[in-house]
Formats: structure tokens, C-alpha cells, sequence
């Protein structure tokens, strides 16, 4: 072989392997992989974070259209409240778990989705693996690692060891910094009272046992760890409702004195811009309280993906609700205007054509202690 033809192999050679890193890094594909679609981590987002598309109950063997419209709002970041997918009936095989998330995978607006937007979850109990379950669920490490395999966490991530996959993050600079804050409410959560109810009633009664928790005291040392850090904005995502209490379902309010004491510790802390956002019920709506933070308490609900109510039922009792979606699929957008001297933020709920139904717009100052009217 001659010099000019060696000289050339090696030209092509090189050729093909640029070539095909350029197309690994369009098409997010790890070369040393078998082809699968990289996670779009959520610490390569940018420092500018303007949409939080966010929902929950996305029941894997049905479509999901609705990632569609999720894309085409063309979101920063997506939080998935819980139950992504359903493992807590008839999957106790690990098998059988896996094939549950892979369908999840498969479909095709949440695979582009995973490919261009950074996710973050939480779990709830279709992922935890026991419905209602809390922390007497005996089975909850294997659950666990099965999930945190299906986010792609790393092998070392003290989400796979601590007690509780509870997360945070921060994105942005200083002045536009937003915090996402992922409560675990299943991994250390006592036990609920049982009421006597039909079953289309409810379920549970408010227990005021001081010795019941809902995150455990780890994560609640963490959580005000959390809160202290910088931040204008911060989401607060819980996979239960956070500010109802009037129905009979899981909730924090079953637990008030843990909830009295989340409340607290936003007072204590003095955290600003606090807003919760929960799924779980299979409908959607806007709650706001004044919990004694010195500012309004807001909990947007959206759920679910695939799973809402289709049929027209009556409301549930919510002495604090604000508006609500009952009907319809759903996901949840929260919109920031950082552009205006006063950021405002937009608590949206979208139905699944991509159209509003439940809008809220806030004034970031709104969100700090001293900001309630006498």
C-alpha cells in the first residue's frame, strides 16, 4: 500500500469518527452504549429558566398523547410529581417492573421528550410499589432502585442510599435562581388512620399522634437546609396535596401536625417565592391558604397524564380552592416573566389540546413574608 493510499484510509477514518460524534451528540447516543438515548441531565440546563412544565398518573399501557402538547410549550424543565408509571399491583416481579418502564420509554412524545428536556421525578405510590403505602411497606429498596434505574440516577447517588429518594436542585443566576425541591412523602411516612367510609367516600381521618411523620426527620433536617439556601423562586414538589384538607384521601393534612410544622419551617426560614405543586388526585385545580408564612400558600394540582376523570363527578369538599379542572386530562405550567422589574410567575393547568384552563398570575413579591394584607 502506498503512501497516499495509507494517508487517505486514514482521512476517512478520522472523517467517519467526527462524523459520527456529531451525530452521537445531536442525537444524544452514548458511542460506548448500545444506542440508547442519553438522559438529558438537569445539570446541563441553562442558566435562564422561564417554563416548568410539571404533571403526574400516566397509566403505562394506555396512549399519551399529551406529551405532545407538553413539547410544543417548549418547556426548560420537567418535574414528574408521581406515578410516571404503575408497579403497585401485579408487578412484584422485577421482571415485570422493568417491562412497565420500558413502556413508558417507548412512547413516542415521551421519549423526545427525555431526549430534549431535562427531568427531574419523585415517586408516588405507583412507583413505590404499594398503593397508599408509606413507610411499613417492606419491599420499598427494591422499588426504589428499580425507579431510580428507570431516571438513569448514577450507581452512586445518595438517592439510592439515604432514607428517602429526596432531591434538590438550583438553576439560574443570582436574581433568577429557582429551586426545585423533590419531598419524598412515601419512604418514611407513618401509617394513616382509617375512617369509617365507603369506599367512594375516602379513606382516611386526620391523626394528631406526635409520634407520626411524613418525611422523617433526616429529610426534614435536609429540608430546612434547603430552604435556607438562596433562592427567588422555589418549587416545592410534594406527590400528595399540600394545602387541601377537606377530602378524605392522602393528603398532609391527615397528618396536620407535620404539616403545621412544613408551614413553620417556612416561616422560620424566611424562604421566599415558595409554591407547591402536587399530583395524585386524577383531576386538577389551584388551592392557596394563608398557613401563617407570612405570605399566601399556593399548591397547583395536576393529574393526571393520561389517568384524569373523564366523567363528570361531584366537587370535593376544599374550603381553600381557588379554580379547578374536574374533567380531562392535564399538566401543569409555571411561567416566569423575569423580563418585568417585578418577575411575575403564571400557575397554568393545560388540558390535553394545550389550551389553558386554570390560570393564576402572582407578582414574585407577592411571595415573601409580610406580603399578606391586614
Amino acid at each position: 500500500m502506498t503512501m497516499t493510499n495509507r494517508k487517505r484510509i486514514l482521512f476517512l477514518c478520522c472523517a467517519g469518527l467526527v462524523v459520527y460524534g456529531f451525530v452521537a451528540l445531536a442525537q444524544q447516543i452514548d458511542p460506548k452504549s448500545s444506542g440508547q438515548p442519553l438522559l438529558r441531565p438537569a445539570e446541563t440546563f441553562g442558566t435562564h429558566t422561564t417554563r416548568i412544565a410539571f404533571g403526574s398518573c400516566a397509566v403505562q399501557s394506555e396512549p399519551q398523547p399529551i406529551w405532545e402538547r407538553i413539547l410544543a410549550v417548549k418547556p426548560d424543565l420537567f418535574l414528574s410529581l408521581g406515578d410516571i408509571v404503575y408497579v403497585n399491583n401485579g408487578t412484584e416481579n422485577h421482571a415485570d417492573r422493568v417491562a412497565a418502564y420500558a413502556k413508558v420509554n417507548a412512547m413516542p412524545g415521551f421519549a423526545r421528550l427525555r431526549q430534549t428536556v431535562p427531568l427531574l421525578a419523585m415517586w408516588d405510590d405507583g412507583e413505590f410499589g404499594a398503593g397508599d403505602g408509606g413507610a411499613d411497606f417492606a419491599r420499598r429498596e427494591e422499588f426504589r432502585s428499580d425507579f431510580l434505574d428507570f431516571l438513569g440516577e448514577p450507581k452512586d447517588s445518595p438517592r439510592r442510599t439515604r432514607a428517602g429518594v429526596y432531591d434538590a436542585k438550583v438553576f439560574g443566576l443570582s436574581g433568577r435562581r429557582v429551586q426545585i425541591i423533590l419531598l419524598d412523602t412515601r419512604y418514611n411516612r407513618s401509617p394513616l388512620k382509617r375512617g369509617n367510609f365507603s369506599e367512594d367516600q375516602g379513606r382516611y381521618v386526620p391523626d394528631a399522634d406526635p409520634a407520626k411523620t411524613i418525611l422523617g426527620e433526616e429529610q426534614w433536617k435536609w429540608l430546612e437546609e434547603q430552604l435556607r439556601l438562596p433562592a427567588e423562586v422555589r418549587l416545592i414538589v410534594s406527590g400528595i396535596q399540600v394545602v387541601s384538607e377537606d377530602h378524605l384521601w392522602e393528603k398532609w393534612a391527615n397528618l396536620p401536625l407535620e404539616r403545621q410544622r412544613l408551614f413553620q419551617l417556612i416561616q422560620t426560614t424566611e424562604a421566599r417565592g415558595v409554591l407547591f405543586l402536587s399530583g395524585d388526585r386524577h383531576f386538577a385545580e389551584l388551592s392557596m391558604m394563608d398557613g401563617g408564612a407570612g405570605y399566601p400558600l399556593f399548591d397547583l394540582t395536576s393529574s393526571g397524564l393520561n389517568a384524569a376523570h373523564k366523567k363528570w363527578r361531584r366537587f370535593e369538599a376544599n374550603r381553600h380552592r381557588v379554580a379547578t379542572m374536574d374533567i380531562g386530562d392535564n399538566f401543569g405550567l409555571v411561567e416566569i416573566n423575569w423580563e418585568r422589574t417585578d418577575p411575575r410567575i403564571s400557575l397554568q393547568i393545560r388540558d390535553v389540546e394545550g389550551d389553558i384552563t386554570i390560570q393564576r398570575k402572582i407578582s414574585l413579591s407577592f411571595l415573601k413574608p409580610g406580603s399578606v394584607g391586614k
